[in-house]
């Protein structure tokens, strides 16, 4: 199919929000993968929690701030970047684009921010290092302790900036949509990081059962403690963030151990279905760590707005995730550099608006809860 400069086809409408590339993905993805990348677990409560928190959350603007070409620069972990935006960690990206992880990697280096990749890439971390982007590298707790080890060499010696641990997957939720499309992943996609075969189950489809979910239980340790992470502390000279905190106890343990960051996290609705949106426990966790680490957002960001929204609710800054997925299915790397050009235009209009010249002037600005 013909494609324009902007990486949608030709003759569709170039996308005026992330939200469009919803559409887009979903008319040239399978529908089990479509399920895989857009649905939730169990009833998918925490799923539509994410976006209904943040659609709550108004921001007070300031008028008169004389803001005419605001910057958009920011620190997160590992360094200054050009949208205080990471890319979030996203399994088996081949499944969205045969060019995978590499692409939406070097859209995120084009548009300077940093890309974390996922221990279950579909594509091994060195290549992924290689695409040109500041690589953070997201490290699932495995079964195998030496395997583990054997990982964040690799990673370290590949040029990641960070490492970023996630704490939420003990075991995989119950995702519905996946367990009634008996998904399992096609042969082209692998885990590429593990050694070979240990994804075996992964591709072993089965009625009514998620291939994926077996694979990830017969490897991922459930058993990951304070101890471990104080391991990991020990053996990372990168910055260290924590994903998946929600209660800011947890987020005080961890700045206890010495992380560099925690990311407020629900996972994207996938993991445990009562969990609250990450955006209405971030004012928690922003107070109880103070200035000891950074904070970030995860789950539910769709645009600039709710860049600000997560900033001026006390945010360094976020991870987008399911937004770029889209785009990459959509277009591939042009498509995903499209999405973030998009992002960063929005992020600079909300700041025009909000009477903000950067990003930390929007930590300032005061919110309200409901509108």
């Amino acid at each position: 199919m013909a494609e324009s400069t902007g990486g949608t086809p030709a003759g569709v409408p170039v996308p005026t929000c992330l939200d469009d590339f919803a559409a887009l993905a979903r008319a040239v993805l399978p529908a089990d993968v479509w399920d895989y990348v857009d649905g939730g677990s169990g009833t998918e409560t925490a799923l539509a929690a994410n976006r209904a928190a943040l659609d709550r959350v108004a921001v007070l603007p300031r008028m008169l701030a004389g803001v005419d070409e605001p910057s958009t620069e920011a620190p997160l972990p590992g360094g200054r970047y050009a949208l205080p935006v990471a890319v979030a960690p996203m399994a088996y990206q081949r499944l969205l684009h045969p060019d995978g992880e590499p692409a939406l990697a070097a859209a995120a280096g084009a548009a300077g921010v940093p890309y974390a990749a996922s221990t279950l890439s579909s594509t091994p971390i060195e290549e992924i290092a290689a695409a040109g982007a500041t690589v953070w590298f997201q490290l699932y707790w495995l079964r195998d302790r030496a395997l583990v080890s054997d990982l964040l060499d690799r990673a370290l010696a590949a040029g990641c900036a960070a490492v970023v641990v996630t704490v939420d997957v003990p075991v995989l939720g119950r995702r519905l949509r996946d367990a009634r499309n008996g998904f399992a992943l096609p042969p082209h996609v692998t885990a590429a990081n593990l050694p070979g075969g240990r994804d075996d189950l992964a591709h072993q489809g089965t009625p009514g059962v998620s291939a994926v979910a077996k694979h990830t239980g017969a490897v991922f340790a459930p058993a990951l403690s304070w101890a471990d992470l104080a391991w990991l502390r020990e053996r990372t000279p990168v910055p260290l963030l924590v994903k998946g905190i929600l209660d800011a106890r947890d987020a005080v343990r961890a700045a206890d151990v010495g992380v560099d960051a925690v990311v407020v996290s629900n996972h994207g609705g996938r993991q445990l279905d009562a969990a609250p949106a990450s955006a209405s426990v971030l004012p928690d966790v922003v107070e109880a760590v103070g200035e000891r680490c950074a904070v970030l957002l995860d789950s539910g960001v769709r645009g600039g707005v709710d860049v600000l929204r997560a900033l001026a609710l006390g945010a360094s800054g976020v991870l987008v995730g399911r937004p770029l997925l889209w785009a990459l299915a959509a277009g591939g790397r042009a498509g995903a550099e499209a999405a973030l050009a998009l992002l960063a235009a929005e992020l600079r209009d909300a700041l025009i608006l909000s009477g903000c010249p950067d990003p930390a002037s929007a930590r300032r600005l005061r919110t309200r809860i409901g509108g």
